[in-house]
């Protein structure tokens, strides 16, 4: 766990810092599922909100576990290297779109519409929300929606080879998506206004080129590697002694 620990803080950092394209993509859909919250309910929209968005990171996680059954199977294969090649450079084509450099990775979500088409008329049978569970079904369901960051950050996690692994790095990403849109539920607007200010973006954005660069194999990472076990492992005279 503790060599998972950094990576779980980069899909944190990756979901809050993505956080202005979730905005884009999903700031219109929390708006509507906030006005589907009927005037009874108003009292409990806080908590409506939080099963929205818990609802939508367990589909996160189970999409991670599925995703990383596949990197797992290939983690010793010649496809494993491919499968974080593609991981990389799509995660720096995620950080040129969030700095506003370039919008191609939005052909991206493309590929996940066919999907969407038959989840979302399931989403009208849990509106309006009226209570916590059908907000959490509902949530579950909007975690399916075709989003180029999550696409991204899943082929990241599953380049790690290990499905409980992948699972835990798409539930930490999951909770860094989670101010953003809860505090678009809540009309939080200055919170949303500073996500959307072109710096954070541009910031944001360079972050995440940062995590492609280290996930593309490289001398790179075998010179830190080698570094970090300069630390842990003695030299091997002291095992001579």
């Amino acid at each position: 766990m503790a060599e998972l620990a950094p990576l779980l803080v980069s899909a944190l950092i990756l979901g809050l810092l993505g956080g202005g394209h979730c905005l884009g993509m999903c700031g219109g859909l929390m708006g509507a599922l906030t006005l589907a919250i009927p005037p009874e309910q108003r009292a409990q929209r806080f908590r409506l909100l939080l099963a929205y968005n818990l609802g939508r990171i367990l589909s996160y996680t189970v999409a991670g576990l599925l995703i990383g059954l596949a990197g797992w199977a290939v983690a010793s294969s010649p496809a494993a290297m491919a499968l974080r090649v593609v991981a990389a450079l799509l995660l720096i084509a995620m950080g040129l779109y969030l700095a506003g450099w370039w919008s191609g990775l939005t052909r991206v979500e493309a590929l996940g519409r066919g999907l969407w088409r038959h989840i979302q008329p399931l989403t009208r049978r849990f509106m309006p929300v009226t209570s916590l569970p059908r907000a959490l079904v509902l949530g579950a369901l909007w975690g399916w929606l075709p989003c180029g960051l999550v696409y991204s950050t899943l082929l990241w996690a599953a380049s790690q080879g290990d499905a409980l692994d992948s699972a835990l790095l798409m539930f930490a990403f999951g909770l860094g998506t989670w101010p953003v849109l809860v505090a678009t539920g809540l009309a939080a607007e200055r919170l949303t206004a500073l996500l959307r200010k072109r710096g954070v973006r541009i910031a944001g954005g360079l972050l995440v080129i940062l995590f492609g660069l280290w996930t593309l194999p490289g001398p790179h990472q075998a010179w830190i590697m080698g570094h970090d076990m300069d630390h842990v492992s003695p030299p091997a005279s002291q095992h001579a002694h």
